[in-house]
């Protein structure tokens, strides 16, 4: 049984991590650090929990667990293990952008892998230090690796990608208000999304070449996950489209390609990834949907965890979904 302490565990993300956990069969929850929470029930914040678990936040941190997870808010990963010192043993995985880029990788020694097991489940086996993936760039890879693997990315790509008022975490700003976000829609950063520039290194790692992303990300009426459309031009027949995803994903437990049109529900409160291909003409569109506090953030953590330890890759998360 390995032992896990979570930094930041008052936020959705943190929230997420304790449910899976808590039903882990290899794993224990050894604390939750909070510097506003401490001593309080982790049920204060995670109202679902009450009855499920005693867990208080915790102002202490043991540098000797086994495995750390960092839930903080971007940019701040970096100050906190500037500040803080873990065992050389202790597996570090971050849920923040601060180490996704290659450029950011390597920070004070410790060396972080990309954590997208689709691609990089080798080097996440032998890793010691994990940069999890962000939820737009989860639901977008997902959609463009096979055709990245098979050279097919020679033409910009257009991706309309709506998320969840949970995408931007419990802090209130004037765009998470339910009075703001019920019955309306809107776009926000189009073209110059912080995701598109670890999206561009994974594809490039396979395609060996650049390609010409547009994004659009839009603000959802709901609250949880991601749907994706993304759409490029493809030469080859839907059936070798086909053919091509279900080879790429034919050893992956979570990402699925569906023979009929997806929807959000299928996926939210799980760990997968559903995709469908459809082709007009020459472009091929591609819909990705998952969930983006789980396979977009903690249950892509976990998963990585998984991997880190030895254990199943699908350990802990056999989750349902909400598809009524």
């Amino acid at each position: 049984m390995i032992k896990v302490g979570i930094i930041g565990g008052s936020g959705y993300t943190g929230g997420e991590l304790i449910r899976i956990l808590l039903n882990h069969q290899k794993a224990e929850i050894d604390f939750v650090y909070s510097t506003t929470k401490a001593g309080k029930p982790v049920s204060d914040a995670h109202e679902d929990l009450l009855g499920v678990t005693s867990l208080r936040f915790s102002g202490e941190i043991n540098a000797n667990v086994d495995v750390l997870f960092l839930c903080l808010g971007h940019g701040n990963s970096t100050s906190f293990l500037n500040e803080n010192q873990f065992s050389d043993k202790t597996k570090i995985i971050d849920l923040s952008n601060d180490f996704r880029l290659s450029e950011d990788s390597n920070f004070n020694g410790k060396e972080f892998v990309y954590g997208l097991p689709e691609l990089y489940k080798s080097k996440i086996k032998k890793a010691q230090f994990i940069a999890n993936p962000g939820c737009f760039a989860t639901a977008i890879q997902l959609a463009l690796l096979p055709l990245a693997e098979g050279k097919n990315l020679q033409h910009e790509v257009h991706i309309n990608a709506t998320t969840g008022s949970t995408g931007v975490g419990v802090g209130l700003n004037d765009k998470a208000h339910f009075s703001w976000r019920n019955n309306n829609i809107s776009w926000y950063k189009p073209f110059i999304h912080q995701h598109l520039g670890e999206i561009g290194e994974s594809l490039e790692s396979l395609q060996h070449s650049k390609t010409d992303i547009f994004l659009l990300p839009q603000r959802g009426n709901f609250t949880r996950g991601i749907f994706s459309t993304s759409y490029t031009r493809f030469d080859g027949s839907l059936e070798d489209a086909k053919k091509m995803y279900k080879s790429f994903y034919a050893k992956t437990p979570f990402t699925q390609v569906s023979e009929n049109e997806i929807h959000l529900k299928q996926v939210v409160n799980t760990n997968h990834c559903h995709l469908h291909l459809h082709k007009h003409d020459d472009i091929l569109l591609i819909t990705s949907a998952i969930d983006n506090l789980l396979k977009g953030a903690s249950g892509q953590a976990i998963q990585n965890m998984n991997l880190m330890f030895g254990f199943e890759e699908t350990e802990g998360l056999q989750l349902k979904a909400s598809c009524f």
